[in-house]
């Protein structure tokens, strides 16, 4: 995939305003006159939008007939968008946060947003303490040509988002789906084989030995955790031919029992005696200069480490777990706390979100940032081209394979429209990894929002493992330790005597 190098942080900062008041957004939409622009407040992920400034050469020209250039920040240019089409000024104040937490912690602080694009869990968790304003009932109005989103969004992930719920409502009631995607192994083919990468187990293997990292992440390791622990019951042929499959998945892998926190927590314990260390985003730069030989990838970020090995001539792969994978999803909530009864503000947010989803738009984010779309465009065909653009072999290629993605651009999973004629090599590589075959997505759970206590007791295991247990220090080493706090302190007393003496 010809994927754009990330820009520098401070590139998405540039266009920030950070905000720490909040105001009354009733009063605020009274305030103001027929002239003034509304003001929309946005804040997602550092470079997780397309910024602009491409360069001449990545004009991309596709077979529809499409030629897409990121000229502007999308941010920028969804301004005079939305002015084009309501006759109404916005001003667009983007800001950029490094982690669910951090977002959290922000808005408890007092910071106050419009329209924010968290991971599904924090959206779950937003979503049960009441904090998300609904999108309208005209936002999922089929009829208007300017709703994108709804008359875009993957057919596959319109149904997830309609499936889960958080207090008996849907999540697609308060959320867009933005980029998704799947967890695995990112591996040196020329240090590990696929067999070998293929199950949670790897971060156990001792043939491995300081060769492998787990995400700096309690959520993800807890995943790949449980499903290493569970690996019997997940590969049971019983278990995954049973009527109610998914949902027994579903339930196995967010299976946060008091009980099952200790065996996690004992298993990852010796897990840690394995692997090389817990990265959060250094994995992808120590996969490419093969310090390790495989880690917890996201599929996006496995993408772009593929994509940046593949320039120093370093081929790598990524391989899904037979027992079972995590489905994640970003997606783009409105906060009541922002929006409140503000209804040009709202209408702003909205046109926002639909604007991101217009195909060309979902495309331009693909290409600068690697992540895969929420997006497949419904009766436009801009988004498959660009897939068949990345990855569609060549028309004398010999070694050339079919692979169907019907499951996402189309209601029929066995829609044959919708099949790339790919250089098998990408049978494991970017193609695979940004679009899992309809195969693996079978075996993909959600990993959903726990309450309070259950956060609480997860956390409280993540610090056991992390940080050694007192409990299990020997009295020898307490000695020791109280040995040399004694011998420090004394020397200081004599460096004191010594200089005064001076």
């Amino acid at each position: 995939m010809k994927t754009k190098k990330l820009r520098a942080a401070a590139l998405c900062l540039a266009g920030t305003v950070l905000l720490g008041f909040a105001c009354p957004r009733a009063a605020a939409a009274s305030a103001r006159k027929d002239d003034e622009p509304v003001t929309l407040r946005v804040c997602s992920w550092e470079e997780y939008i397309d910024l602009g400034d491409w360069d001449e050469e990545e004009l991309i020209e596709l077979d529809n007939g499409a030629e897409i250039f990121g000229e502007d920040a999308l941010y920028r240019e969804f301004e005079q968008w939305y002015y084009d089409t309501y006759g109404k000024q916005v001003r667009v104040e983007y800001s950029c946060f490094g982690t669910n937490e951090d977002l959290y912690n922000q808005l408890t602080l007092g910071d106050t947003y419009d329209l924010v694009c968290p991971s599904d869990y924090m959206i779950m968790k937003l979503m049960a303490e009441g904090a998300l304003e609904p999108y309208s009932e005209s936002f999922f109005d089929r009829e208007n040509e300017e709703n994108y989103y709804i008359n875009c969004v993957s057919p596959y992930i319109a149904k997830v988002f309609a499936e889960n719920e958080i207090n008996g409502e849907s999540w697609d009631r308060y959320a867009a789906g933005y980029m998704w995607g799947v967890t695995g192994v990112l591996y040196n083919p020329e240090l590990m084989t696929e067999e070998e990468a293929s199950t949670w187990a790897v971060f156990d293997n001792p043939k491995f030995f300081r060769q492998i990292t787990l995400k700096d992440n309690v959520r993800d390791t807890y995943f790949s955790t449980l499903g290493y622990l569970r690996q019997k019951e997940l590969m049971d042929e019983t278990f995954r031919s049973a009527a109610d499959y998914h949902e027994k998945l579903g339930d196995m892998m967010n299976d946060v029992s008091p009980e099952t926190i200790d065996e996690v927590e004992e298993l990852l314990g010796h897990i840690m005696g394995n692997i090389y260390a817990l990265e959060t985003d250094s994995g992808k730069a120590d996969m490419v200069t093969g310090k390790i030989a495989a880690n917890y990838q996201w599929s996006g970020d496995a993408v772009y480490a593929m994509d940046q090995a593949e320039e120093d001539g370093v081929y790598l792969q990524f391989a899904v777990p037979e027992e079972c994978t995590n489905l994640w999803f970003d997606g783009w909530v409105m906060l009541k706390a922002g929006i409140g009864d503000d209804t040009e503000k709202k209408q702003a947010a909205e046109a926002f979100v639909n604007f991101l989803s217009i195909p060309e738009n979902a495309v331009r984010n693909m290409y600068y940032i690697g992540y895969t779309s929420a997006i497949s465009g419904g009766d436009d065909d801009t988004v498959f081209s660009y897939l068949n653009w990345c990855y569609g072999a060549e028309d004398d290629e010999e070694d050339a394979v079919d692979y169907p993605v019907g499951y996402f651009f189309s209601e029929d999973g066995d829609d044959e429209s919708y099949t790339v004629h790919a250089s098998a090599e990408q049978i494991g590589r970017q193609l695979y990894t940004q679009y899992p075959s309809q195969e693996v997505i079978s075996r993909a759970a959600v990993m959903g929002y726990f309450d309070e206590t259950q956060t609480h007791n997860i956390n409280q295991m993540w610090i056991n493992v992390r940080c050694l247990d007192v409990r299990d220090i020997p009295l020898w080493c307490w000695l020791l330790a109280l040995c040399a706090v004694i011998a420090a302190a004394a020397a200081a007393v004599v460096y004191r005597k010594n200089h005064t003496l001076e």
